[in-house]
């Protein structure tokens, strides 16, 4: 899908709906939608964003599914959600107020659904949401709840630190973990 720029900006003030149950075994959560995310209404949309190719290489997908997809997550016990909730062009647009916020909130929604596990793809989205400066990559100490976090490498195409595999590598280690409890 192609969108020009006056569309991508008119989705600025959009909401994007979570995809959510109660109970899931992960709830994936994004910094914030993108303006490709918030135009089209599909969570990580953005053609270079690596989400729904690294969900499938580390095993928690049959297949690759496309963002219009993404509601099949639920039947797998996956679902997403964001931890600011307005769109940007990039994640540099949001202040440490919103993420800090984003965090209060966040944790209300963990609170209500009880996943098993939190996933925050973004580390540094993780650390200032939840005032942990020193987390890093991987199941954390902190909880919510009963609710386990791992914060895991954010699938931007920005994010040319991490490759497809070894993002794979990491989102399969939160996989075994999180499908390896009864």
């Amino acid at each position: 899908m192609r969108l020009t720029p006056e569309e991508l900006e008119a989705a600025r003030d959009r909401v994007v709906p979570d995809v959510v149950a109660g109970g899931l075994r992960v709830l994936f959560c994004g910094i914030n939608p993108g303006l490709m995310t918030a135009a089209t209404g599909h969570h990580f949309a953005r053609p270079g964003n690596r989400f729904w190719p690294v969900l499938h290489a580390a095993g928690f997908t049959p297949r690759q599914f496309r963002p219009a997809e993404q509601s099949a997550l639920l039947d797998h016990g996956l679902g997403i959600t964001n931890v600011v909730a307005r769109p940007t062009a990039r994640a540099d647009e949001l202040t440490a107020q919103e993420y800090r916020e984003g965090g209060r909130l966040l944790a209300e929604k963990v609170a209500r659904l009880r996943p098993h596990w939190l996933a925050v793809a973004g580390v540094t989205a993780y650390r200032v949401a939840f005032d942990d400066k020193h987390a890093v990559i991987g199941p954390q100490e902190r909880t919510l709840g009963t609710t386990r976090i791992w914060a895991l490498p954010n699938p931007s195409g920005l994010n040319a630190h991490w490759t497809l595999a070894t993002m794979a590598e990491e989102y399969g280690r939160l996989r075994t973990a999180a499908f390896a409890e009864s």
